[in-house]
């Protein structure tokens, strides 16, 4: 296996770092360093054991010092399905886990785990238990479902299992056991909340009350595990919903001054989950600083905050101010599960900034394995192989032309090059990054350039790798290069139709209509009067694009055949800020509505169940239905390597929006695999590793 082209894992850390290496205690155990993975869902859980695990294990030896779970079910009455998160219902479930912790010790690092009674936060679909909360309510997903209030019954029942929780999770090898009260996502924030407990007896009313029962499951868990595990509580002190909420200046701090020495470790944030994740659209790195900054005035045990930190001089700004005592990180250990390593070897300019785009994110919402833009072995660490540092060498001395540096092109490169091949890249334009280029000058959007700047990084450390910048290549020069490898990585352009998933042929169009793409508005600005941007893509685009011209001073028009503007952003924590800020800017919104036909001068908009058509005033039309992949070289290169005619290299290939238009994260994980793929059999088995059920004997 190989590493980059350049190799400074000798280099000394610089000593300015040095404090974030010092060893935390934390009750009976010691973290060998301030770097601190929090828990954090992951699409594997219950379903991808071995997934999990070895995605924990790689973050062992990527350096952090405590690797915890995501949440872990704690019994069958509360259970999240079809959201694959952590099971530990019974001794069955131990392997699972057993698995995971040897995989962290492996490397020195404490195993961490985080038992959850969801209470009001599920509908127990698998299961078909009735679900518990401190008072009668709907449960909080959009679902025909109420919980019925606990009784003193239900109460000790909970209370006992938890026990079992934490005796199984010592068992299974943790280190630290998790009371969790964060995020609005379980039963212990449930009775804290002035908002879901409605309870007269004493368990319900004062604060005092309301937190008696985590005060006992934090006692309970003590006894539970002796002095062999830190029990550690997360809580969310701030929930941006001023009285109606926990506030750092209010309840949320009254928790902490009520419990502060009981926990021995204390995890802070901002809840609920959409702030304490919110994306770099929305919150800069650091964020929730102001908030957490009291904990450690009114505590002596350590703490641990996050806030997307990537920088290793913020995260040593932290240590020394006093705010916290270890840097916590969900995100950027996803992008880049080496971050503490590099620190240490004097590798800072390697990290893989995460760019707070959520795409990892998205994977609990579908119930599917995580993925990240910026790391594309995320996920494929146990099915693939995949090493987020490592990759096979070259299997020959073959060339490679990649024809197209945006996210794909530059991935592949960056790989190919690690692997040890003689790369040419070729971009027609003058700067790298393509998409990203672009898209990373809309409003909110700066950190997704270093999906460009960190592989244009990589690729310049690299003797075999060649860039070429305004270079716009003829399917003759490309023959003419005799690569013995071409992959095209062109990627594609919005087109001007309308053609999508609500309108499967070109909406009619009058010869005097003025339509844009968002390529169009990127590239220029936009004439005066109304615009309608019509968007049937549901990401980012289309609300962006509304954003920036309204803020341009135009009168804008949202229309879409959702129910709710940008609605695949449910996925990415996104789409009430999304529709918030619209609102909040006066863009005109139409949901449940197509385009399907523009005038000169108007746009008629049709309902989308009942059919019925009205016009709007439309000066410009922006459609975001979708993209074409700009694949004209590729084509061409074939018909000029056909029968008969010009020889062809070894292999032709198209990789990233230029096979299929997709996220960036697809296109990054195009490049990646073209370039492991690279020289490898190719066979028509699944190629990867699946964990198949076991069936039961009866």
């Amino acid at each position: 296996m190989t590493g980059y082209g350049k190799d400074s894992r000798t280099s000394a850390r610089d000593k300015r770092y040095d404090i974030l290496f010092e060893p935390v205690r934390i009750g009976p155990v010691t973290t060998r360093n301030r770097f601190y993975q929090v828990p954090h869902c992951n699409g594997m859980g219950r379903a991808y054991p071995s997934s999990m695990a070895e995605m924990r294990g790689v973050k062992a030896e990527g350096g952090w010092g405590v690797v915890c779970t995501e949440q872990v079910e704690i019994h069958h009455t509360s259970e999240l399905s079809p959201v694959i998160e952590g099971r530990l219902w019974d001794d069955a479930d131990l392997p699972v886990f057993q698995k995971m912790t040897d995989k962290i010790h492996e490397h020195g690092s404490l195993a961490g785990i985080e038992p959850c009674y969801d209470g009001l936060a599920t509908p127990n679909r698998y299961s078909r238990e009735i679900p518990m909360g401190p008072s009668a309510r709907p449960v909080t997903y959009l679902e025909p479902v109420q919980a019925r209030a606990m009784d003193k019954t239900d109460i000790r029942n909970l209370r006992r299992w938890y026990v079992d929780a934490a005796r199984r999770s010592r068992l299974a090898g943790f280190d630290i056991i998790y009371v969790y009260a964060g995020h609005d996502l379980n039963a212990l924030s449930h009775f804290l909340s002035r908002r879901w407990n409605d309870r007269g007896d004493e368990y319900g009313g004062s604060l005092e009350n309301r937190a008696r029962l985590l005060r006992e499951v934090l006692a309970d868990t003590r006894e539970a595990v002796g002095d062999t595990c830190a029990v550690a509580l997360r809580f969310g002190v701030e929930e941006l919903l001023g009285d109606a909420g926990f506030t750092s200046g209010g309840e949320g701090r009254e928790v902490v001054e009520a419990l502060a020495e009981i926990p021995d470790l204390w995890d802070v944030n901002v809840s609920d989950w959409s702030n304490d994740s919110a994306t770099s659209r929305f919150a800069a790195q650091g964020f929730q600083d102001s908030y957490v900054a009291f904990v450690k005035k009114v505590t002596s045990k350590p703490v641990v905050g996050v806030g997307r930190y990537t920088s290793p001089d913020a995260m040593v700004a932290l240590i020394k101010s006093g705010a916290l005592d270890l840097i916590g990180a969900a995100r950027p250990s996803i992008a880049d599960p080496f971050l503490p390593k590099k620190v240490e070897e004097g590798r800072v300019e390697d990290i893989r900034e995460c760019i707070g785009c959520n795409i990892c994110v998205s994977g609990d919402f579908l119930a599917t394995p995580m993925r990240c833009t910026q790391n594309p072995t995320m996920g494929e660490e146990w099915r693939k192989g995949w090493h987020p540092e490592r990759i096979a060498p070259k299997t020959s001395e073959d060339s490679v032309l990649i024809v197209g540096a945006g996210p794909a092109g530059l991935e592949a490169a960056r790989a190919l090059g690690q692997r040890g091949y003689a790369v040419t890249l070729a971009e027609a334009g003058k700067v790298l990054g393509g998409r990203v280029a672009v898209e990373s000058r809309l409003p909110g959007l700066s950190e997704w350039k270093r999906v460009a700047d960190y592989r244009e990084y990589q690729i310049n450390q690299m003797v075999n790798v060649e860039t070429y910048l305004d270079s716009r290549l003829t399917a003759e020069q490309v023959l003419e290069f005799e690569a013995d490898h071409v992959v095209v990585a062109t990627g594609a352009r919005w087109c001007t139709t309308g053609v999508g998933r609500a309108n499967t042929a070109p909406i009619p169009v009058a010869e005097e209509a003025r339509i844009l793409t968002p390529d169009d508005i990127a590239a220029g600005p936009v004439p005066d009067g109304p615009v309608v941007i019509f968007d049937d893509d549901h990401y980012f685009m289309g609300g962006l694009l509304a954003e920036l011209l309204r803020g341009k001073g135009h009168e804008v028009t949202l229309v879409t055949p959702a129910a709710d503007v940008s609605h695949w952003t449910h996925n990415t924590l996104e789409q009430a800020r999304i529709q918030k800020r619209l609102i909040e800017m006066d863009v005109r919104i139409r949901p449940l509505h197509s385009v399907v036909a523009l005038g000169r001068d108007t746009a008629t908009l049709q309902c989308v169940y009942t059919e019925r058509r009205h016009e709007i005033a439309c000066s410009t039309f922006v459609p975001v239905t979708m993209r074409r992949p700009v694949d004209t070289l590729y084509h061409e290169i074939l018909r000029l390597t056909g029968p008969g005619e010009a020889p062809a290299p070894k292999s032709l290939g198209r990789i990233g929006d230029c096979l299929a238009p997709g996220t960036i994260a697809a296109a990054v994980y195009g490049g990646h695999r073209y370039a492991r793929e690279l020289g490898e059999p190719v066979t028509d088995a699944v190629p990867f590793r699946r964990e198949l059920p076991q069936l039961a004997t009866n």
